[in-house]
């Protein structure tokens, strides 16, 4: 059997949003789906040839000035074009680490995903205001939901 793979790229330059980044791995690892390929990456050192050997992409992103962080733009400004064509309807899942209400981030990634034509598979995961313990079982619960779902072919 060919294995799924999963794509996280993941923006996490402190040490609770790489908190968050790893509960998202161990919500992959635990959902035990056995057809899935997980790959992480940081947004400046994954591109487009990730993208196109994905079967499905979660992103994570902090809130910066009220959008994307620079890294995840910057991802996905050298992505956005050799994948235009290529990966419609792929599934995606999006979570914020927002310091503020995430709305300004989630509407310029949604926007991008939009152009795309990838396909959310829920609605984004914000981890709104000061951080709380609670956003690392929400996001493990949402890579459990993601690996699982894309195993099992539900997306």
């Amino acid at each position: 059997m060919t294995a799924k793979r999963l794509l996280i790229v993941a923006h996490a330059p402190s040490p609770n949003t790489r908190r968050l980044r790893d509960a998202l791995v161990a919500g992959v690892r635990s959902a035990e789906a056995e057809s899935v390929a997980l790959e992480l990456a940081a947004p400046l050192e994954s591109g487009p040839e990730a993208l196109l050997a994905a079967q499905a992409v979660l992103l994570f992103t902090t809130e910066n000035l009220g959008t994307m962080s620079g890294a995840l733009k910057d991802f996905f400004d050298r992505s956005y074009y050799p994948c235009l064509e290529r990966t419609q309807g792929l599934p995606y899942a999006l979570v914020i680490r927002a310091g503020h209400d995430g709305t300004g981030t989630r509407r310029a990634v949604e926007s991008i995903a939009t152009g795309l034509r990838w396909r959310a598979v829920q609605e984004p995961l914000v981890c709104r205001g000061d951080f709380q313990e609670a956003f690392v079982g929400q996001c493990e619960e949402l890579g459990a939901a993601l690996a699982a779902g894309l195993d099992l072919g539900v997306f």
